[in-house]
């Protein structure tokens, strides 16, 4: 009960505008932090849902699947930096945000990992290796601005991000195969 208190009170302080306002105005803070936090709000008040709606969990979301396809479009959506650029010009877009990443992405994830199998995880991890090596390529090498709100330099910066999060993932992967998993010695 305690973590869907501190899901809920990040929830709301992220949506609190001085906060909001200051988040929205680095693209790399935007894209990499509250982006994340509000999923994350979304991972931790995920368990009074699951707690409150059961059977809603069990009919639509038995093995994962549903809910980890859902999860990987929205998260391609927000991704598109036009869609970066009209969260911050269109209010409806901007309300979709703070809807859509808590709940349709933070808890459907965290009700779909526990649900799918190794390979499943395996999939998605390696899934997100070519999307964020992708989106580092876009912001680093784009000869153009990607998003009207932002400077080039923010652009480039965010691609720099992504380049980390890749080489990060590649990383952790590796280690995840080098490593011994037995339980026993």
């Amino acid at each position: 009960m305690l973590q869907t208190k501190y899901g809920f009170l990040l929830f709301v302080l992220l949506i609190i505008p001085p906060i909001r306002n200051l988040m929205e105005s680095v693209m790399v803070v935007h894209m990499l932090v509250q982006i994340p936090l509000l999923i994350i709000s979304g991972l931790l008040i995920s368990g009074y849902f699951q707690c409150k709606f059961p059977g809603f969990f069990s009919k639509w979301n038995s093995n994962g699947v549903p809910g980890i396809i859902l999860v990987v479009f929205l998260i391609t959506y927000w991704m598109i930096p036009r869609t970066l650029d009209e969260a911050l010009n269109m209010w409806n877009i901007e309300l979709f945000k703070f809807v859509s990443l808590p709940f349709l992405v933070g808890i459907p994830l965290q009700d779909s990992w526990k649900k799918l199998n190794s390979l499943g995880r395996s999939f998605i991890i390696f899934t997100f290796i070519p999307m964020s090596g992708l989106m580092a390529w876009l912001y680093i090498d784009a000869p153009v601005r990607l998003c009207n709100n932002y400077l080039e330099v923010e652009q480039k910066v965010l691609g720099w991000g992504f380049l980390i999060i890749t080489v990060s993932i590649v990383l952790y992967m590796l280690q995840n195969v080098f490593t011994d998993h037995s339980e026993g010695t």
